[in-house]
């Protein structure tokens, strides 16, 4: 019962979710599919004792469903019976896989199939039809016939396999429509305070004519300050080829800009455009980064309005959020999202509720896919098959914006790649020429550089970056500089420092070089993709070609210098780390030996440098396709994970204000806004060695869910972040 005292009658709430759903699914053709998946979804609460039971415990509760229950806990097996006994098995299957894990998550075929043969749940379908449910409800209204994508059935094993596939993705997409409308429809009815909070963004028209007038401004300020310079011609050209373009039909586009040239509101001006010329909902912004997301979105948010831009990430500043984004961030229902790329591939690959409810939201919408060469390799399989089958089945556009355009078009090795990939710029080479403005200078022996011979070069310098392999080896880079030095004033960058200490410490550098302070940093290559800074001199360690382009665009970032600068590539003692950034390195190192003068600016360069580096990897192994194949969705998402994160454990460290947050979680327990706001104080270790950490007491669990260092370490450094070897020290003064 609501507020008032109302009961939410189940026939009503079928009925409602239903229609919901089959707005949703309009948008790839599946109306009538999802209507019915939303009328039967909870057929199981006609029984007798489910009844009973909601009205002795009353609430949202009530409602729930555990996985393994029978009984009256059991309400999804009976719609999923009745889609197989009404549609048959063939036609009936997807909507039995969508009913039945609209609680406990897709299932796997055959954990399916074993739940639908059980005694106990088809009884429970009987007793449905024997109450009976009202006739209305069961009953199919319409012709049914899959969509126009998947009515041609495949001959071939190959294409068969390619169409159970997409027959997978099309499940996925009526499961998230499902799951969005069940708790939209239920939220309504038992929350409106919270439902009245998804209302009122503004369209995409609007946001197309905001973006506009923001551009039209920005123009207008850069003129008053005298004669425009090449780098701001190259940017409106660049605008104006993206305005141009977006009239073309919905598929797969590239834009390749060198770093510089305004991509992060150029891409948007394309897919705002696109989508009113196409009548598309919204746009999705992907960024490898949470280093960027925020950077970038508060530019998006200065064009389009806060109310137009959802921020949705897990190292998100709580302060920054609102109770409208939270609401919003659940199922992406706002015209701009901007989030990180394994949020939107994490999602598409999952089989939970909750993580899903928002792939619906993908269907008939730009996908903005910032930085794309950040893609694993080891998944691009999977990843590319299902971004062409959300293009040609469910009416996405895709837009691969980089500076180092891989080679994600269809070839052999790579038959899921992109079938076609339209260029917006009409001649990247030409704006790659005329915004040169680096000058590479490759290593002259084969001679490996120490730690010292590093900081030698470095303290020749007033102003100038580093980049380097490891975490270790910023440390060792810093350390060598200050001795050498005689100070400590060079600045060190890993991800041995937790995000909020990071953010200030390159808050801090953008101030003192516009300001024209000199400043030597060194840093690892967190601070390549995206990360607005510039330097004169840049060095980088010989690794995979685009992150040498990306430390490239660290430097003479915005072309203010009278000659180019200068990105100096040395060879490592170190290694880069295993996996991708080893092999990457191996195939740079192969390209360089077959052509020493490597024109590092030059696009096609990098069409061979990603074909050989996809062509040195599997790009599927998980094994993903095969379980795609076998409808095993459970597995699928237990297999998938976009970033490899196995090896290591996150530990908040004493920096800033992280101590009273520890404080508030202890005195009142886990929260989502307590737990994101100490996200922002973590700090990732091997796994080995937080728990040798807390086996010796160095370290603490703190409410169950997260681990503290100990109180009194001296093992986080102001400048360096974590030393992981002071963790067993303490300050004077405080005892064991």
């Amino acid at each position: 019962m609501d507020e008032q005292g109302r009961p939410h009658l189940l026939e009503e709430h079928l009925e409602a979710v239903g229609e919901l759903a089959a707005r949703f699914a309009q948008r790839f053709g599946s109306a009538e599919w999802a209507r019915l998946a939303g009328r039967w979804h909870d057929l199981g609460k006609y029984v007798v004792a489910f009844q009973r039971r909601i009205r002795e415990e009353n609430g949202i509760a009530a409602h729930m469903e555990q996985e393994d229950a029978l009984g009256p806990r059991d309400h999804s097996t009976a719609g999923a019976l009745h889609a197989r006994e009404v549609l048959g098995p063939d036609m009936g299957t997807p909507l039995a896989f969508v009913i039945a894990g609209h609680h406990a998550g897709l299932a796997n075929a055959e954990a399916l199939a074993d739940r639908l043969h059980q005694e106990d749940r088809q009884r429970l379908y009987t007793q449905v039809l024997a109450r009976p449910a009202p006739e209305a409800l069961l009953r199919v209204e319409r012709l049914l016939t899959l969509p126009d994508f998947l009515a041609l059935r495949p001959a071939s094993p190959r294409e068969r396999g390619a169409w159970r596939r997409r027959l997978e993705v099309w499940t996925r997409m009526l499961f998230s429509v499902l799951c969005d409308a069940d708790f939209l429809d239920t939220e309504a009815f038992f929350d409106a305070g919270r439902a009245a909070l998804r209302a009122g963004s503004p369209s995409v028209p609007i946001l197309r004519d905001r973006l506009l007038r923001h551009l039209d401004g920005l123009k207008e300020r850069i003129k008053a300050q005298g004669p425009w310079s090449e780098v701001n011609r190259v940017r409106a050209e660049v605008l104006e080829a993206c305005l141009a373009r977006a009239a073309e039909r919905p598929g797969v586009f590239s834009l390749t800009v060198p770093t510089g040239g305004g991509k992060t509101l150029a891409s948007m001006a394309f897919a705002l455009e696109h989508a009113v010329r196409h009548g598309l909902e919204r746009v999705v912004v992907a960024i490898p980064f949470t280093s960027i997301i925020e950077q970038n979105a508060a530019v998006y948010a200065e064009a389009l309005g806060e109310d137009a831009v959802l921020e949705h990430h897990s190292g998100g500043d709580p302060e920054r959020e609102t109770a409208r984004n939270r609401v919003a961030a659940e199922n992406w229902d706002r015209p701009v999202v901007v989030t990180t790329t394994a949020q939107l591939f994490d999602s598409l690959f999952a089989n939970r509720p909750g993580a899903c409810r928002k792939l619906h939201r993908l269907a008939g919408s730009v996908i903005v896919l910032d930085e794309a060469q950040t893609l694993p390799p080891g998944l691009l399989a999977p990843i590319l098959e299902v971004l062409r089958t959300l293009v040609s089945d469910h009416g996405a556009s895709v837009v691969i914006c980089t500076a180092t355009q891989p080679a994600l078009g269809q070839r052999p090795g790579l038959a899921e790649g992109f079938e076609q990939v339209r260029e917006i710029l009409p001649e990247p080479r030409k704006a790659f020429r005329r915004l040169r403005r680096v000058r590479v200078r490759w290593p002259s022996s084969d001679e490996p550089w120490s730690h010292e011979r590093l900081a030698e070069d470095l303290a020749g310098e007033s102003s100038v970056l580093a980049i380097v392999h490891r975490r270790d080896d910023a440390r060792r880079v810093c350390e060598a500089l200050d001795s050498r030095l005689g100070d400590t004033r060079t600045v060190h960058l890993s991800a041995l420092m937790c995000p909020a200490h990071r953010s200030r410490v390159l808050e801090e550098i953008r101030e003192r070089r516009t300001r024209g302070g000199h400043v030597r940093v060194v840093s690892t290559q967190l601070v390549e993709a995206g990360v607005d800074l510039d330097f004169p001199v840049v060095y980088r360690a010989l690794g995979g070609l685009d992150a040498l382009a990306q430390a490239a665009g660290r430097c003479n970032r915005e072309g203010q210098l009278a000659e180019p600068g200068e990105l100096r590539v040395f060879l490592a003692s170190t290694e880069p780390p295993l996996g991708v950034p080893r092999t990457a390195l191996g195939v740079t190192r192969a390209l360089l030996a077959s052509n020493p003068e490597l024109d590092l600016f030059e696009p096609s360069t990098f069409d061979a440098y990603f074909k050989r580096l996809y062509g040195a990897k599997s790009l599927d192994v998980k094994g993903l396709q095969e379980q795609r194949e076998k409808l095993r969705f459970r597995e699928t998402a237990e297999r998938f994970q976009f970033i490899e994160d196995d090896w290591s454990a996150p530990v908040i460290v004493p920096w800033g204000d992280a101590s009273s947050w520890v404080a508030e979680l202890e005195q009142r327990g886990p929260s989502r806004d307590r737990l994101r706001r100490l996200q922002r104080f973590t700090v990732n270790v091997t796994r080995r060695q937080r728990e040798a950490w807390l086996a010796r007491g160095c370290a603490r669990w703190v409410a169950e869910t997260v681990v503290v260092l100990r109180e009194g370490s001296t093992a986080y450094d102001a400048r360096l972040g974590l030393v992981p070897e002071r963790v067993d020290a303490l300050s004077p003064g405080v005892d064991g």
